[in-house]
């Protein structure tokens, strides 16, 4: 184990009901090797743990929020079999996608406070998250098309979610960088904000005192409707809104309305 939190490549913390996740390799700017994914699932599965936690935070240490992949654990040396020890695709299996599936899959509302640089999986994190809110100096980069690749650890699919299939193919293709103003202009992120942790934290405490089970709810239902028909959708927003109706923050809430007073959500 680390003896300290400066061999930690992922740092955990909790302000109230909101647990904080640091990326914390600024020396590489945060770029994920295997171990940090595994620091970043113990991170989740610690908030998962907590009920008292009901919001999640995704920032970097240093001036970058994350550089994607460290390409330094990549086997390039001289020999034989280098295209099988350079295959970039058992990493993206066993760590990239499973860190995706894991954030998608999480009991709570995410939030990427975006302080730097977001290069490659590392901008595809951003967009993992439900919610971006970056610094005006925070820049994102498709930079796959550079070394021979496409992007990954979903952003095939987050980009032309977000930004359409014009500006998706042409930032992909291109690798041009996308500023943060640009990314909030374009639909890639939430908002910009000069400190986007501090802007990040309130948001999310505003979220953790929300009916939580209805935001995550909300986040299904608006990622499935891409690839559903109206119908479809339409049925799934019939059986989400039957299920939230058997919750305590559903009774609570229309409670609250009528009779005028603030509702105490318990996200239960």
């Amino acid at each position: 184990m680390p003896e300290s939190t400066a061999e930690l490549s992922v740092l955990y913390s909790e302000q109230g009901s909101v647990a904080i996740a640091t990326l914390n390799r600024p020396q590489a700017l945060n770029s994920f090797t295997r171990q940090m994914h595994r620091d970043l699932w113990a991170a989740l599965e610690r908030a998962e743990a907590n009920p008292a936690i009901r919001a999640l935070v995704i920032t970097g240490a240093g001036r970058g929020f994350c550089a994607g992949a460290d390409l330094s654990e990549f086997d390039f040396a001289p020999g034989p079999d280098l295209v099988e020890r350079a295959n970039p695709g058992p990493v993206i299996e066993q760590a990239f996608n499973p860190t995706v599936r894991r954030l998608q899959q999480l009991r709570m509302p995410t939030i990427a406070a975006v302080n730097g640089v977001a290069a490659g999986a590392g901008a595809s994190l951003a967009m993992t998250c439900d919610i971006a809110i970056a610094t005006p100096q925070a820049s994102f980069i498709q930079a796959f098309s550079k070394i021979g690749l496409i992007p990954d650890a979903g952003g095939s699919w987050l980009l032309p979610q977000r930004l359409g299939m014009a500006r998706a193919m042409a930032l992909a293709m291109t690798g041009d960088k996308l500023t943060a103003v640009q990314a909030r202009d374009w639909g890639l992120i939430w908002d910009v904000s000069d400190d986007c942790v501090a802007a990040a934290l309130a948001l999310a405490q505003r979220l953790a005192v929300m009916p939580t089970k209805a935001l995550v709810a909300t986040r299904e239902l608006l990622q499935r409707a891409g690839s559903s028909s109206l119908d479809q959708q339409l049925d799934a927003e019939r059986d989400m809104q039957s299920a939230l109706g058997r919750t305590h923050d559903y009774i609570e809430g229309v409670l609250a309305f009528r009779e005028k007073r603030t509702p105490q959500f318990k996200g239960e």
